[in-house]
């Protein structure tokens, strides 16, 4: 993997090619608790819905994308306004390379220009690293980005004939004031 990394905000028209990064985490590992691969058109949609309101940010390389990471609500009450759920997955040839760590920090940074303090990622674990499945690569990753663990909910998720955990981990982006700046929609911020 060279420098040549373009990142840019999805689109619904990605839907496909951003379907082909995913799919394989439906139907190969435990790291989505999915067990279907959703249609085109149903990504299509979840793309549209996101990027209402959050960045959906796409990582390109000689025109394939290979990679993508988005917030998303993390619960719909508006005192949660300033909490988002971040997700980022990568076509697994490309894993360990650098590219989910560009592709967070870049979410992160306009997440910081929405005024967002809260990232929060929900993360499959499992007990044993060694698992065909799942291993605790995510966990990792999050907390060499400074994420730490804040919850943990013991066999919730059922998937290859298997019960699997989920934690939670969080990191602060903004400071908590007492009267904090209003949240900016991704499609009214500038630059």
């Amino acid at each position: 993997m060279g420098t040549d990394i373009i990142l840019r905000m999805a689109t619904k028209e990605d839907a496909e090619e951003i379907l082909e990064v995913y799919a394989p985490y439906v139907t190969d590992t435990a790291i989505t608790f999915e067990y279907e691969v959703p249609s085109v058109q149903a990504f299509a949609e979840r793309i549209s819905n996101i990027t209402q309101k959050y960045p959906y940010l796409v990582a390109i390389e000689k025109k394939r994308i290979i990679g993508y990471a988005y917030a998303s609500a993390f619960k719909e009450r508006a005192a949660y306004d300033w909490a988002v759920e971040t997700t980022v997955y990568l076509r697994q040839d490309c894993r360990g390379k650098g590219v989910g760590k560009k592709l967070y920090l870049a979410l992160e940074e306009i997440l910081r220009q929405q005024n967002i303090l809260n990232l929060n990622a929900c993360i499959a674990y499992t007990p044993t690293d060694d698992d065909s499945y799942l291993t605790n690569g995510s966990a990792y990753f999050h907390n060499q980005l400074g994420y730490k663990k804040v919850g943990h909910f013991t066999k919730c998720g059922y998937k290859f004939n298997t019960w699997y955990d989920m934690i939670w981990m969080e990191k602060m982006i903004g400071e908590h004031t007492f009267n904090p700046k209003p949240v900016i929609l991704i499609t009214d911020l500038h630059g």
